[in-house]
């Protein structure tokens, strides 16, 4: 009882996959047999801690348009996007701060649909079986009211109707859209809170599975949704929490 998938020949990118929950879809799309290209803001994969030998890699800071369409210009072909990129209180910041805001959602919102809107004619193009297809990352803030990260929750919350309409819009193309919506995730994002017990038992008091995940259970669920088996699925926002969102 252990799915595998076979992506040879697929080519994928995953935005944000230099670090944390795009790090281990990047890995995931490799180990099935794709060429897997990711994204960071750093300048070469070589500034960072960990290896990053397996992919092609591009930099791209979600609030650069040139840069995103630097990005798709790059690509010779695309059967996958995952829309990852993402960030919260920048710098450690408030998001109350209106240009704060902003800024969490260019990153979060407007860059996901500049890369998918740059993306578009490549997935056009792509001959994948099932179609090819676009998964963008949402969160539990798409759902309920985060009050440290309001930019945060706009831009995923916005993100869960993003996919919605360009499932629709698309679906001519032969693009299927659909996301994932984590829970709490054990990543560099999450890391800062997880050793205060005060801010990490009443998440796991809610969660039937009393326990965090790990990027290891969002990437399996991405490999299905971008595969053929998946081929009569779009427009959907799969939550991978443990429970959390099921809880009164």
């Amino acid at each position: 009882m252990n799915p595998t998938f076979d992506y040879s020949g697929a080519r994928v990118l995953v935005t944000g996959g230099s670090n944390g929950i795009g790090l281990g879809i990047a890995g995931a799309f490799a180990t099935a047999g794709a060429a897997v290209t990711v994204t960071g803001t750093r300048a070469s994969a070589a500034d960072y801690d960990h290896d990053l030998s397996g992919f092609a890699y591009r930099q791209c800071a979600m609030t650069e348009p040139d840069q995103i369409v630097a990005v798709a210009a790059s690509l010779d072909g695309l059967d996958v996007l995952v829309n990852n990129a993402g960030q919260n209180l920048p710098g450690g910041r408030s998001e109350y701060a209106p240009e704060v805001f902003e800024e969490v959602v260019s990153v979060n919102l407007f860059g996901a649909f500049r890369m998918a809107t740059a993306c578009r004619p490549l997935l056009k193009a792509s001959p994948a079986e099932g179609g090819a297809s676009i998964i963008n990352l949402g969160s539990m803030s798409s759902y309920f009211a985060v009050e440290i990260v309001p930019g945060y929750g706009a831009a995923k919350a916005a993100v869960v109707q993003m996919t919605k309409t360009l499932a629709v819009a698309w679906a001519d193309d032969g693009i299927r859209v659909n996301a994932v919506a984590p829970g709490v995730i054990e990543s560099n994002m999450t890391a800062p809170m997880l050793p205060f017990e005060e801010l990490t038992a009443p998440m796991l008091a809610r969660t039937p599975m009393r326990r965090f995940g790990t990027p290891g259970d969002i990437a399996p669920v991405v490999l299905f949704l971008a595969s053929p088996a998946a081929g009569y699925v779009t427009g959907q926002t799969l939550p991978v929490d443990g429970g959390f969102s099921i809880q009164g």
